[in-house]
């Protein structure tokens, strides 16, 4: 009993491992200070570990998709302590239990570490088809000219048939000379009272003063349909409805000028789109010929008159816009007339230069403008009819010819009257050369006057440095 207890007490217990049954701890069986001394002897020498820690084993290749039939899975992680500011059980995500071939097998109580499962997005199911409409994005069409073939027909209302033709127009108005005729054919079955007619005026009116870029195929448009439109009601054809519907704007031109912001831009549209429409808009009359709506000139004048009374940045430069549009047509049909509207216009204009208090910007914007009526607004007199060039109609008529040199370096022409024997001998003598092809070749034949005097002999300053030339290139190579 004694040889038990000759060891220190704990000797032969391991660290890691936990005690068994029957180990030295009072549960198991065993004696409170150790293990017998006779085991203690008897156990077989401790094995000694391998390098490093036991590998787990590999890693199974991710899926990218559940089998079928497998449910979604979702990680699971250890069970960790809480800690303050953690949510309690019942606001934590709930986790699914990993299933039985996921789990690891472990070799011990180091090893034993949690593998976190693989989340596989659950597959959702598409609803595309292979029978669904093609797509086209908004405002296409492979064929826009066939929607319109049947007419009117198809759209529940007028409105809504030209409203879609007009937007049409604004984003592809390159298509209006290829629709504009079975759009007006299509206006002529449709639009049989005055109220439809009065609808037409207003829906073409709004779309171009409210879209700018619309302002000059509105007045295109306007044009056309005053003169392929049949319909003729008592209150007025096409064209005196789209005046008269101009007019109501322009009656209230002081108010708008002097307005607040979104006043003043709805005027200074409705202004530039009056420009357009007297510039395109035509007036057949009795005899055949066409000229411009006299009311429309009349109209611009006061509309500049009213713009320049109210000097604000934004209606100076609406005013610029619209002399550099129409500038040249009112200046030419005013001087038909005996006025000097123009003269006036431009003064008016200077004024506001010095006067206004306008940005310089805009200053310099309506200086530019006369300059720009001084040089003609840019146009260029046609030439005149044609007649052959000479010397003294044209004085660009030596350009062309050869230049030749004096001994002193001078140059001369036929233009110089002092040299004209003399370059009538050049060129005389001129007639040679071309009887010489580029590698010198004579091609002129025996018995040339001027080639005889010709000596193929070196002059004997220049032959002795080609002699001496070639004895220092021959003393370098032997070098």
């Amino acid at each position: 009993m004694s040889d038990g207890f000759d060891r220190a007490p704990g000797a032969g217990r391991g660290r890691s491992r936990g005690l068994g049954r029957g180990g030295g701890g009072p549960e198991g069986g065993g004696f409170p200070n150790g293990a017998p001394a006779e085991r203690a002897r008897h156990q077989p020498p401790p094995q000694p570990k391998a390098p490093g820690f036991l590998q787990p084993p590999p890693l199974r290749q991710p899926r990218t998709a559940p089998p079928p039939g497998a449910q979604c899975e979702v990680p699971v992680s250890p069970q960790r302590p809480s800690r303050p500011g953690a949510l309690p059980e019942q606001t934590r995500p709930l986790r699914a239990p990993p299933s039985s071939q996921d789990k690891i097998p472990q070799q011990n109580s180091e090893s034993a570490m949690a593998k976190p499962q693989v989340v596989v997005a659950p597959v959702l199911m598409s609803k595309l088809s292979v029978n669904a409409p093609e797509f086209y994005p908004s405002g296409y069409s492979s064929n826009y000219t066939e929607s319109y073939e049947d007419g009117c027909e198809d759209y529940p209302t007028l409105s809504e048939y030209v409203q879609d033709f007009l937007n049409h127009l604004t984003e592809q108005p390159g298509s209006f000379e290829t629709e504009i005729e079975q759009f007006a054919e299509t206006l002529n079955g449709c639009v049989t009272t005055d109220d439809a007619l009065q609808e037409l005026v207003e829906l073409i009116y709004q779309q171009a003063t409210s879209i700018p870029n619309f302002s000059y195929m509105g007045a295109r448009l306007c044009n056309y349909l005053s003169h392929h439109l049949t319909i003729s009601p008592q209150s007025g054809n096409f064209r005196q409805l789209l005046l008269q519907r101009c007019r109501t704007e322009y009656e209230v031109k002081d108010q708008a000028a002097k307005g607040d912001e979104v006043t003043r831009k709805r005027f200074h549209a409705f202004v530039l789109f009056l420009g357009e429409l007297y510039l395109n808009l035509e007036i057949k009359g009795t005899n055949g010929q066409v000229t411009r709506a006299d009311i429309l000139q009349v109209g611009l004048r006061e509309l500049l008159n009213a713009l320049f009374s109210n000097p604000m940045d934004d209606n100076l430069i609406c005013a610029v816009k619209l002399l550099k549009l129409t500038g040249s047509v009112l200046e030419d049909a005013w001087k038909e007339k005996g006025k000097m509207d123009m003269e006036e216009i431009i003064q008016r204009i200077e004024n506001v230069v010095l006067d206004a208090n306008c940005s310089r910007d805009v200053k310099q914007m309506l200086l530019k403008l006369v300059e720009l009526r001084s040089s003609n607004w840019g146009r260029v007199h046609a030439t005149s009819t044609y007649r052959e060039a000479t010397p003294e109609n044209d004085p660009n008529y030596f350009m062309n010819e050869p230049t030749f040199y004096t001994s002193d370096g001078v140059p001369f022409t036929a233009a110089d009257p002092d040299y004209q024997e003399k370059y009538q001998e050049l060129l005389e003598r001129e007639d040679f050369f071309p009887d010489y092809e580029e590698n010198g070749t004579d091609l002129s034949g025996a018995g040339d006057p001027y080639l005889d005097d010709i000596d193929d002999e070196m002059d004997p300053e220049i032959e002795e440095a080609y002699e001496k030339f070639c004895l220092e290139s021959e003393r370098k190579r032997k070098q």
